[in-house]
């Protein structure tokens, strides 16, 4: 703390005391609230609601709704806030982020936020991390709001739409960001407004916001459809790269070293940098390659399928690995989640890896999709009116949280002090002097029936430990992204009297490790981190697993300098020092040196990993511009709106462009050519172009629209009712943008994917994306108006022209549906004779699709 903190306080402490008086209303307010019947504290939701609908605020009725709560929770639950948790209600309301240690209960804070904001009717979400979170808290804290008369919903990933759009409907929703993110993309591709499921996006509340917003944001959430692409590419260059050999390169490429015309030696076939996960091929491997598939120049723009795929094969054989990075099963691969430890079903690499890593694994390569739909998470979250979130540790990416989503960390103090001991780190030589200290340990806590949670970061290593402690005799717990069905089970009874439990990192996140009499006694849960991981935050997630509610407990990590992070980002100079001090066999290294090195190599990776997720928003900027013209556009077709004036805006615009991609402002009338601009805007708009003694070109222009307009009302003409033209323009226009759109969408993921080769040009990709993505949406708005025009000028009254959905989708690269039983469609086509989808008894045509 320096020392204008130790005089003003630190920005939490300060923005805490200026909300003190707030807390202290609500306080004053307990036993008002006591002294009323069950009817009389139901009967405040419908005050609240009427005083606002008379011009109070939230901020106005805040201290009477959040006593409210609190005395609903204490009748229902048997659980009253702590001064604390109001404390943290408030911060939640003010969209900001509370950071409020493990086991502060944050779950029972979130209900008073999520009341008050409910009360304007237009919905709150509660936001989890997975489906067991979201049903549990639904189940659990929805009973207090309940008991006040609000609905509350749950969305669980097996419903259909039906069930989601009445659980969207529900004053709270709980729902985990993956089904939000997809249920918004999905909303933008239905063909009616029916199909709607999500109402408008008001109030979230995250829970584990570090883990949705941080470690969640770096993959964008893509919805995708099959594509034609054949597979046997990767299974040849699978081949291939089991021939190439690894190679070493002496030197790195710097700028200085570039300058003095230093020569890098490479050998071998291909070099591997594991420090920033990329393959390159050497000189030699070039060769190699264009023997292989016979052609004469690797480089060549026809050739740059083979090289995208001889990389992923290269890099899924060098940089992916079984068990840590993904696991095999049932004939297929599956991604494990590096935070979490978890296996994420249905969830697949992009741009070709997965399908590397497939034909490595010899399993069924599945076709390559197509991107439909996408959004990044930080976009998305964004276009809340309001949001605020709540974890143990946020503080260490405050700059994240303020900079891409305009919040700020207020850390709330505890209910009781933390006298959980934090050791310094046990660092050893090698993996092997340091699993035997982590077993030695183990033994030594289990014998005095202190229980023991040891955090893994990969599989194999908790699989390694299970085997060491079996020969020990110890009985234990694993629990790992194989098993990890059972995971707030097993958690959940981490705190038992003498109970070993092996679990990744991240493993029961939410769940509450509760101490019985004889832990307390013994020392309270022992955490032990098998090494550290890439970011401080979630080895501060890990330790604050102990140490709840003021209960003892202590928590240790254990290093090697064989250890990944040390090897790959601990100073060269620092590990030969130690490697030169000559320690005896398991003996334990301690020097603050070594301290601090493993901090700066953490804080090295998270500024890394900060860059790679501001690098794709920059990138997602462009999509997000383009796709809210682009949902705009289609909810104005959804909620039926009167599209002629869009369509004469449209034949407008293409006779402009047609003319002035003819004819130039210098030309006279005797040089234009006509044939030209015929053959141009003929098949669009099946009309004569004639030209006039010394006509303008903006007479020209104005000549053809008029033109052109009397064509289209001729065509209106023959239709014997206006709204069946109305509703054809709205059907055709959704056709051609969905088309478009999506073809648009895929196109720019390719663009985006191959854009990093315009670095080797000097140029700067992300500004050559921008100008390449706006000429593509240019392109594309172009092609939108001449396909819709084509098609509204050439359409018979007697063709059947009903909507229909462009695409089928496949799947989504985040969501755990493709794990179960084909579904059936969910949305069927409604056709005019069939009974209308609202339940009215009526036929569509009659009824709702009268209306269209």
């Amino acid at each position: 703390m320096n020392l204008i903190q130790k005089i003003f306080g630190t920005h939490s402490e300060r923005e805490v005391k200026m909300i003190m008086p707030l807390v202290e209303k609500i306080e004053g307010l307990r036993s008002t609230m006591q002294a009323l019947s069950d009817e009389e504290l139901r009967d405040k939701t419908r005050e609240y609601k009427d005083r606002l609908a008379e011009g109070a605020t939230l901020d106005d009725i805040l201290p009477e709704a959040f006593a409210t709560v609190r005395e609903a929770a204490r009748r229902v639950l048997n659980m009253e806030h702590y001064r604390v948790q109001l404390i943290g209600g408030i911060i939640l309301h003010q969209g900001r982020i509370a950071e409020m240690k493990t086991g502060e209960g944050k779950t029972l804070v979130s209900t008073l936020p999520a009341y008050l904001n409910a009360l304007a009717g237009k919905g709150v979400h509660i936001v989890t991390v997975n489906d067991y979170l979201a049903h549990r808290d639904a189940e659990w804290m929805g009973k207090v709001h309940e008991f006040l008369g609000l609905t509350v919903g749950c969305v669980l990933n097996e419903m259909d739409n039906d069930e989601r759009r009445a659980q969207y409907a529900c004053d709270i929703t709980y729902v985990t960001n993956n089904e939000l993110g997809f249920d918004y993309l999905r909303d933008n591709m239905v063909i009616y407004k029916e199909q709607l499921v999500q109402r408008e996006l008001h109030y979230a509340i995250i829970d584990e916001i570090d883990s949705i917003l941080i470690d969640e944001a770096r993959t964008p959430l893509i919805i995708s459809g099959q594509s034609g692409k054949s597979t046997k590419l990767y299974e040849v260059c699978d081949i291939l790269a089991r021939q190439l050999e690894r190679g070493e390169a002496s030197g790195e490429v710097t700028k200085m070293s570039a300058i003095m015309g230093e020569e890098i030696t490479e050998t071998g076939d291909f070099i591997v940098n594991e420090k920033d996960k990329v393959v390159n091929l050497t000189a030699q491997g070039i060769k190699k390659v264009e023997k292989f598939f016979q052609i004469e120049n690797l480089a060549d723009p026809e050739n740059l399928e083979i090289q995208h795929n001889v990389n992923l094969a290269l890099r899924a054989h060098n940089l992916m690995h079984r068990d840590q990075d993904y696991v095999v099963k049932e004939d297929q691969v599956l991604i494990v989640d590096e935070f979490t430890g978890r296996i994420m079903p249905g969830r697949r690499y992009s741009d070709g890896l997965h399908q590397a890593i497939e034909a490595k694994e010899h399993v069924k390569v599945k076709r390559e999709s197509k991107t439909l739909a996408t959004i990044t998470f930080q976009n998305f979250f964004n276009k809340y009116a309001k949001k605020s979130g709540m974890t143990g540790t946020a503080l260490t990416e405050e700059k994240e949280f303020r900079d891409i989503y305009g919040m700020d960390v207020i850390e709330i103090p505890t209910n009781k002090p933390v006298v959980r001991q934090d050791l310094d780190d046990a660092v050893y030589m090698t993996k092997k002097e340091k699993f035997q200290a982590v077993v030695e340990s183990i033994v030594e806590a289990h014998e005095k029936g202190q229980p023991v949670l040891v955090g893994t970061i990969t599989i194999e290593t908790s699989e390694l430990l299970s085997g060491m402690l079996k020969r020990e005799g110890i009985p234990h717990k694993v629990l790992n992204a194989k098993f990890h069905e059972l995971e707030a089970e097993i958690v959940a009874e981490a705190g038992r009297h003498g109970a070993v439990t092996i679990a990744t990192n991240m493993a029961g996140r939410g769940t509450d490790i509760k101490l019985d009499d004889e832990s307390r006694e013994a020392g309270g849960l022992k955490i032990i981190g098998t090494e550290r991981h890439e970011s401080r935050r979630i080895d501060n997630q890990l330790r604050g697993r102990s140490g709840r509610q003021g209960d003892p407990g202590e928590s240790r990590f254990y290093i090697s300098l064989e250890d990944d992070l040390m090897r790959l980002f601990g100073s060269e100079r620092l590990m030969g020092i130690f490697k030169s001090l000559g320690v005896a066999e398991n003996e334990q290294i301690e020097h603050k040196m070594l301290s601090k090195a493993i901090e700066n190599a953490q804080k090295k990776i998270e500024s890394n990993n900060y860059g790679i997720r501001k690098n794709l928003l920059e990138y997602d900027q462009v999509n997000n511009e383009q796709r809210e013209i682009i949902y705009n556009e289609r909810r104005r077709v959804l909620d039926g709106e009167n599209m002629r004036d869009s369509i004469l805006k449209m034949i407008a615009d293409t006779v402009d462009n047609t003319v002035d991609m003819c004819i130039s402002d210098d030309q006279g009338t005797e040089e234009w050519d006509i044939h030209e601009l015929e053959s141009l805007l003929t098949p669009i708009i099946p009309m004569k172009v004639t030209v006039q003694e010394n006509m303008k070109k903006n007479e020209l222009k104005q000549s053809l629209k008029e033109q052109a307009v009397k064509l289209y009302e001729s065509k209106e003409a023959e239709f014997p009712e206006a709204e069946q033209i109305r509703e054809l323009e709205r059907v055709l226009l959704l056709k051609v943008i969905d088309r478009k759109w999506m073809d648009h969408i895929d196109d720019m993921d390719q663009l985006r994917q191959g854009i990093g080769l315009q670095a080797y040009g000097q140029r700067d990709p992300l500004v050559e994306f921008k100008m390449s993505g706006y000429e593509m949406f240019d392109a594309m708005s172009a092609a939108i108006q001449e396909d819709t025009l084509r098609l509204l000028y050439h359409v018979r009254i007697e063709q059947k022209v009903e909507r229909e959905e462009v695409a089928k989708v496949t799947g989504t690269n985040k969501d755990e549906s493709l794990q179960k039983a084909p579904k059936k469609r969910v949305e069927q086509k409604v056709y005019p004779n069939d009974p209308c989808p609202c339940g009215s008894g009526k036929k569509y045509k009659q009824c709702c699709g009268r209306k269209k």
